[in-house]
């Protein structure tokens, strides 16, 4: 699948060019990759699902989740969060006979995914304790063929409160290369969290609802073309 992969992120960063430019132009047209009810040129609806937030209540990158898994829902893809608040995992222990049911589900989700979308808090330059957690806890993954997000689109969100979010992307990228997945070339940062979206939950910066829609479309679209270059393989 070498060859099919090296077109498909080619196609990736073209997908996120458009979307960009859509964004900046107010421009939302369908493409012949996706139907209205989310079936793309292979035929079959994806699944998005959605990673992140903190154990803070509001969370910043959960509601940041939330618009870009609402974006992806609007291309008719069926789409599922994770909320790192909700599941309350333990910390892993590779050492467990027994896995906790909260890491069960987790890795069930992640096994089902045909793409991902994260998005965590930047505490003190990286990704956050909870989250980092969360992705130990996909060593469950690990006997699977293929094994963990092999050959998976994963779109990357971070907030921050000053000016790091990037430095947690970088660390969500390595990570997600770990786990074999393929990251989006659009990621989203959210600077001034703290202030990035009112009491209802709408971004008060219009370009970052710009960028954050965007990148629940751009997970669709790659979705779509890992899929059908996989041929099924993967189930």
């Amino acid at each position: 699948m070498t060859h099919d992969v090296d077109e498909i992120v080619h196609e990736m960063i073209d997908d996120t060019t458009d979307h960009i430019r859509d964004e900046a132009t107010g421009a939302h047209a369908s493409t012949d990759r996706a139907d209205e009810h989310g079936a793309s040129e292979h035929g079959a609806r994806v699944r998005i699902v959605g990673l992140g937030g903190s154990l803070a209540e509001p969370s910043a990158s959960l509601r940041a989740l939330e618009l870009a898994l609402e974006s992806a829902a609007s291309t008719g893809a069926e789409v599922e969060l994770l909320d790192l608040r909700a599941l309350r995992l333990p910390l892993f222990d590779p050492t467990l006979h027994h896995v906790p049911p909260a890491a069960l589900r987790l890795a069930a989700r992640a096994a089902e995914a045909d793409a991902m979308i994260w998005s965590s808090p930047t505490y003190h330059g990286a990704m956050s304790g909870a989250f980092k957690n969360a992705l130990d806890w996909l060593q469950l993954l690990a006997e699977d063929e293929p094994p963990y997000l092999t050959d998976r689109p994963v779109g990357l969100i971070a907030t921050s409160a000053g000016s790091r979010a990037m430095q947690t992307v970088n660390t969500m990228a390595s990570a997600a290369q770990a786990l074999r997945g393929w990251t989006l070339p659009l990621c989203v940062t959210v600077g001034r969290s703290y202030a990035a979206f009112d009491t209802d939950g709408i971004a008060r910066d219009p370009a970052v609802a710009g960028q954050l829609a965007a990148l629940g479309r751009s997970t669709v679209q790659a979705a779509h073309r890992f899929a059908g270059a996989a041929s099924g393989s993967r189930r």
